[in-house]
């Protein structure tokens, strides 16, 4: 039996960063904030360990920090998106320093800023060098428990979107200790982050597998670049799931890549060597690696005996582990780190389908294009979370209609094992026709004997994708399409109602 509440006010499914400063941003009108976990437990954002990136210095401007998000991005960043990004992101800092979030600072009370890959000033500001996620968070989630607006339901996971006879969102099918529940709302916002927990190897919680870009690709929402996965280059290889990060902000302190034999290879591979952009320092690692040679991140001479002050998470995960980085290099690995595609948004949050809004790591704003620069995805989320409740707040309400959903199935733990695996080896950091088209049609067969469940529905989209861009561009390389086709093009997505359900047929169907 399935009960329905009736909710006057805006529903927001997840609770990251990108969430919860959406509830905050909708006051003073009712929010109700579904998340499957307990306020700052799954969810990627507490994990971010470099910063936020923002032009705060004296020698910096947006306008540089713009030049660098576009040329990470490899041709498709949106520059409108882009600008408002690199614009409104000081001033986000600041907010969220308002909120109590205790960034690093000088004597004077200036921002400290760090240098990271691939941008040109030092502008990523940090919390006790490697908890800025952490802090953050803590900082939200103290300013959401207050806010009478917001009412957070912890351990609601959602299993499908409502929607009327005219096609518009009108809440969600949720689960919550055994019970379904519809929540009919006015207006719905999708943050449910990215999709690394379909990958075995990833430094995101496992339960983020894409599952809110899945539910709005369900009702016809345009999706757009699922095919971008960026993969961090120095995940910590010490067999922990999900893998534990080693900041970038290593190299930016003059940490090097070595292999086992002790000699630096990026200079081999780019002129910024350690600094290079991440698809590139990722590609290179996992080239070295599976020759033989190893990959091992060095911080011995950099950062020595400053590690526990420096950056304690990864002293910590380290130490965990049997191992010292103040005396030995650290072994690394690429993982799925980030997801640059998603239910594509305007710059106020609103997606293809009315009254559906989406923000953060689930949202396509276009401002990372095929590869994120460093730090901006906790900016992004604050940025266009602010935009995003906003607007959402000043969606009317809508009289009652005859509403529908169908809760998707839930995928054995076995196979969505065999999934994990699957994606890491065919949809990693290097693809090929054979490999995306078996992996497809495994799928396909998986779907047909256990329904469609939302992982296998985000790790097609995905795959399709993949073997649909026959070039590498940014995050996505194909070793069998090693050259960057020129124009730039997006891949857009609409899946027709026969491609939503059970139907075998789930070709990407383009917008």
């Amino acid at each position: 039996m399935t009960d329905r509440v009736h909710f006057d006010g805006v529903l927001i499914v997840g609770a990251g960063l990108a969430g919860l400063t959406a509830a905050l941003s909708a006051a003073p009108r009712p929010v109700m904030v579904l998340a499957a976990s307990p306020l700052g437990q799954g969810s990627s954002s507490g994990w971010a360990q470099g910063g936020m990136a923002a032009a705060l210095g004296e020698d910096d401007d947006p306008v540089l920090h713009a030049q660098d998000t576009l040329a990470a991005g490899a041709g498709l960043c949106e520059p409108d998106a882009v600008e408002v990004l690199t614009r409104e992101g000081p001033d986000a800092v600041r907010a969220l320093a308002a909120l109590g979030a205790p960034f690093d600072r000088h004597g004077d009370g200036a921002f400290q800023q760090s240098l990271e890959a691939a941008h040109s000033r030092a502008r990523v500001t940090r919390v006790g060098g490697d908890g800025a996620g952490a802090a953050i968070m803590r900082a939200v989630i103290a300013a959401v428990r207050l806010s009478e607006h917001i009412d957070v339901r912890e351990g609601w996971r959602v299993l499908s979107l409502l929607t009327d006879a005219h096609g518009r969102v009108r809440g969600a099918l949720a689960e919550t200790a055994g019970r379904l529940i519809e929540i009919v709302a006015p207006v719905t916002v999708m943050a449910t982050g990215g999709l690394g927990g379909l990958y075995s190897v990833t430094t995101n919680p496992a339960a983020v597998r894409g599952e809110g870009m899945a539910l709005a690709a369900n009702i016809g929402a345009r999706i757009v670049d699922p095919e971008f996965v960026q993969f961090h280059p120095t995940a910590i290889d010490i067999g922990a799931d999900p893998a534990p990060l080693a900041t970038e902000a290593l190299r930016g302190d003059g940490a090097r890549l070595i292999g086992s034999d002790g000699e630096a290879f990026m200079a081999r591979y780019h002129p910024a060597a350690d600094l290079a952009p991440r698809d590139i320092v990722a590609r290179a690692i996992a080239i070295e690696r599976g020759a033989g040679r190893g990959a091992f991140l060095d911080a011995c001479k950099a950062v020595g005996a400053a590690f526990p002050d420096h950056f304690p998470a990864v002293f910590a995960a380290c130490m965990e582990h049997g191992l010292d980085p103040r005396t030995q290099p650290i072994p690394i690995m690429p993982a799925a780190h980030y997801h640059m595609g998603g239910i594509a948004t305007d710059l106020a949050g609103q997606s293809s389908v009315e009254r559906l809004f989406a923000v953060g790591e689930c949202a396509w704003t276009g401002v990372h294009g095929a590869n994120r620069l460093a730090s901006n995805s906790l900016l992004e989320a604050a940025v266009f979370g602010a935009r995003t409740g906003a607007a959402a707040r000043d969606v009317p309400g809508l009289a009652t209609s005859p509403l529908t959903a169908q809760a998707a199935p839930d995928l054995p733990a076995d196979i969505l094992a065999d999934l994990r695996s699957r994606m890491s080896r065919y949809v990693g950091v290097v693809r090929d026709r054979g490999g995306l088209s078996g992996l497809i049609g495994w799928i396909d067969a998986k779907r047909e004997r256990h329904g469609p469940s939302l992982a296998l529905g985000a790790a097609r989209l995905v795959a399709s994708a993949a073997l649909e861009r026959r070039e590498s561009r940014g995050g996505h390389y194909r070793s069998d399409f090693p050259n960057t086709s020129e124009p730039a093009a997006h891949t857009s997505i609409i899946l027709t109602p026969v491609l939503r359900g059970d139907a075998q047929d789930f070709r990407v169907a383009a917008a």
